[in-house]
Order: C-alpha cells, then sequence, then structure tokens
C-alpha cells in the first residue's frame, strides 16, 4: 500500500503553506459545493475540499498535489470542523497525498488479478527507469506506488498515472506510457490493447448485431 504518513510539521513548511487560501476559481468552487449539504452539515464537504486543495497545491508546485498539514487546517476552518477531524479524512482516502509527490504518481495494482496478469513486469519497466517503490525519484518526475485494487480487475494489469487509467499492460506497452509522459507526450488512455474499456479484445464475441443497432434478441431466447 501506498505510504499513509504525513509529512513532518516543520517550520519550514509552516512557512511555505501556512498562508494557503483558496485561488478564485476553486473560492467558486467551493462556495458552489457548500450549497449541496444543508446548513450544519458542511462536514460532508471534506472530501470535495481536499481534492480542491490537493488539486491547487499541484498547480502551485508543478506537480502532483499533496497535503501539507497547514493546508488540511486551512480545510478545517473553511469548514468550521476540528482540524483532527479532516486530518482523519485525508489519511483514510488513499486518493490523497499526505506527502509531496512527482509530477506523475505511478500507482501500480498489485492485487491477485494484476499479480497473476503480470503487474510484476509492469514494476520491472518503473524499475527500469529508476524508480523505487514509496519513493520520488531525484528529478521530481515519478514516484512509484503498489496499491491495492484500482477496480479494472478486467483490463489487468493495470496502473493508474495521475487521473488517467491504463490497462492490459505488458513490460513494453507500460515502458511506452511512461516514456511518453516523460516527452510531454499524452500516451493513449485505458487498455493498450484492441479492445473498447472491458469489452472483448478484437470485438465483440456474442450479441453481435448490438454493435450495429439495438437488435431485439428476445425472441431467439
Amino acid at each position: 500500500m501506498a505510504e499513509r504518513a504525513f509529512a513532518p510539521d516543520t517550520p519550514e513548511l509552516r512557512a511555505e503553506w501556512g498562508n494557503f487560501a483558496w485561488d478564485e476559481p476553486r473560492a467558486k468552487a467551493a462556495a458552489d459545493i457548500l450549497t449541496r449539504y444543508p446548513a450544519g452539515r458542511q462536514a460532508s464537504a471534506s472530501i470535495p475540499f481536499l481534492d480542491l486543495a490537493q488539486r491547487q497545491v499541484g498547480e502551485m508546485t508543478g506537480r502532483q498535489g499533496w497535503l501539507p498539514i497547514p493546508v488540511i487546517e486551512f480545510v478545517a476552518r473553511e469548514l468550521d470542523m476540528p482540524p483532527i477531524r479532516v486530518m482523519e479524512v485525508a489519511s483514510f482516502y488513499t486518493m490523497f497525498n499526505l506527502a509531496p509527490v512527482g509530477k506523475f504518481h505511478v500507482q501500480v495494482c498489485g492485487t491477485t488479478p494484476c499479480m497473476l496478469r503480470g503487474s510484476d513486469d509492469v514494476l520491472s519497466a518503473c524499475f527500469k527507469r529508476g524508480m523505487k517503490k514509496g519513493s520520488t525519484t531525484a528529478d521530481g518526475l515519478w514516484t512509484l506506488s503498489e496499491v491495492e485494487c484500482l477496480g479494472a480487475c478486467a483490463n489487468a494489469p493495470m496502473v493508474q498515472i495521475n487521473d488517467d487509467n491504463y490497462e492490459d499492460l505488458t513490460e513494453e506497452s507500460m515502458g511506452a506510457v511512461l516514456d511518453a509522459l516523460a516527452a510531454g507526450k499524452q500516451p493513449k488512455i485505458g487498455p493498450q490493447v484492441d479492445r473498447q474499456t472491458s469489452a472483448p479484445e478484437g470485438g465483440p464475441t456474442t450479441l453481435k448485431k448490438m454493435a450495429e443497432r439495438n437488435y431485439d434478441y428476445r425472441g431467439q431466447w
């Protein structure tokens, strides 16, 4: 699993992030989010507020976002919550990074379906490019984490890199994805083989007429 420890609350961290506040677009987004919850239930907005804050930190640092403790305290003030309650939310959900990460956060699924379909080969492609599990490369480009199920088991093995999934990977295709990202290009998102989402590779094998139109098969059953 990804490391779930908060970055140390140091004077340097306070100096950098102690005055964190919403930028204009996120101030508007935060105000809109609050309208979705009844009065006195603003704690329900802690997850979307933390996501807003993490993305803003990412833009400010030029990497993937994370949540310094002063930023979490800001979210707590915005929602009139004790900071520890917001820290509990941030530390529970692995979508939130508790320490700095690289420009690309590579999360490799290591759960059984992906392991059986070749997640070790996917990791090998990462290792060949200088990554180590639980670490960020010296150039700040990559952070590598091995995580639990990312929910695309039919297309195993797969990874999540930032907000995108890459599926049906081999060591070669994973390497191509990483090299494209490093070069500033956008690789194909989703399956890296000839399939649509999790449909059979090469196209439908049953109910083929449904690919052409909404065909009614009921009379044949």
